[in-house]
């Protein structure tokens, strides 16, 4: 079976982003199908800087968070973190080392109140990185929808899941309590999410390592009809930062790219997060956005990205403290 593993950025693309960021100068995009999108640069609100929302907040575990989604009906928001090291679960043998969690795509499914309240947990086994997540409204209770399958190679899962939540509940990926997805056969590193508002889904996916973003109507891909709306590649992928979020409202996808400071991404550059948005469904633009919100964090690695309907706001997410010790903080911006 294909190893396909995440890419990180090297040295060369670091100062290649930085340059091009002193100077303005204006990125490339991917091509969506046979289309070549153009890259875009003008005033935006995701050009601004971020308003802090829920600032220094702790999961149930000192790990980095990885992805959160909001569920406004019933006020509260879900966010992700892999597992750490220590824990034995039940019907485990022995606790695993935090490198081992990850291997396994084993995930921490965390529940806050909308001030940062922790008020619940779910442990999610064989899922995958947990790099994206979305929920879907429903009169019977709301849906989680989170990366599922987790590739024995990478920990990052070759499907996509959605399930309700239990407190305190330990969710294996063959368990009964959810429904699964394989939306592209031999892909990998799947991410969803959801615009609840059009009830269309957003899919990020790898094949033969290359990464591309799939649209579905949710209606039809619970039914069993995986053909998209529209499938396009990636934005932006070939600078080989890392991915960290994405989202969709309406007919645009954003996406949210970076790493966190370090040799190759000195704080002092203003480090090298990038927001971009694209139109899924012309595929004949694209823009970017450098974001130099909260540069006093530290790490300060971008986790995570969301839309809220009822403010109409992009919500980013960041990594701070101490390794062990990881805090998070979401700050908003404009859509436009």
């Amino acid at each position: 079976m294909a190893r396909f593993l995440p890419q990180p950025p090297t040295r060369r693309d670091a100062l290649g982003l930085a340059a091009l960021t002193t100077l303005g100068l204006v990125l490339p995009a991917a091509t969506a199908r046979a289309d070549t999108t153009r890259t875009e640069h003008g005033t935006s609100g995701l050009a601004a800087s971020g308003t802090p929302w829920l600032t220094g907040r702790r999961l149930r575990h000192g790990t980095v968070l990885q992805s959160f989604a909001f569920d406004e009906s019933h006020h509260c928001l879900y966010a992700l973190q892999v597992m750490p090291g220590g824990i034995r679960l039940p019907g485990e043998k022995h606790p695993y080392t935090h490198a081992e969690r990850a291997h396994r795509g084993d995930l921490c499914l965390n529940r806050l109140s909308l001030r940062g309240r922790r008020t619940g947990y779910m442990y999610l086994k064989g899922f995958g990185h947990g790099g994206a997540m979305g929920v879907e409204q429903h009169r019977k209770g709301s849906r989680l929808w989170t990366e599922w399958d987790a590739h024995p190679a990478s920990g990052y899962g070759r499907g996509i899941c959605r399930f309700r939540f239990a407190n305190k509940r330990v969710l294996t990926r063959a368990g009964a309590h959810l429904t699964a997805y394989h939306p592209v056969p031999g892909s990998t590193s799947n991410s969803v999410t959801l615009d609840q508002s059009r009830r269309r889904l957003l899919l990020r996916y790898k094949i033969e390592g290359t990464p591309r973003f799939a649209v579905y109507d949710l209606a039809r891909f619970v039914a069993g009809h995986s053909r998209p709306l529209a499938d396009l590649a990636q934005p932006d992928a070939y600078l080989g930062l890392p991915f960290q979020g994405m989202a969709l409202d309406g007919n645009t996808v954003y996406q949210l790219m970076g790493s966190g400071y370090g040799p190759d991404n000195p704080s002092e550059s203003g480090g090298n997060t990038y927001l971009g948005r694209t139109n899924w469904r012309t595929g004949s633009s694209h823009q970017s956005f450098p974001d130099h919100t909260a540069p006093h964090l530290s790490p300060r690695e971008p986790e995570g990205l969301a839309v809220r309907r009822s403010d109409r706001r992009l919500y980013l997410g960041f990594t701070q403290g101490a390794p062990g010790d990881r805090r998070f903080s979401l700050y908003s911006k404009g859509l436009r």
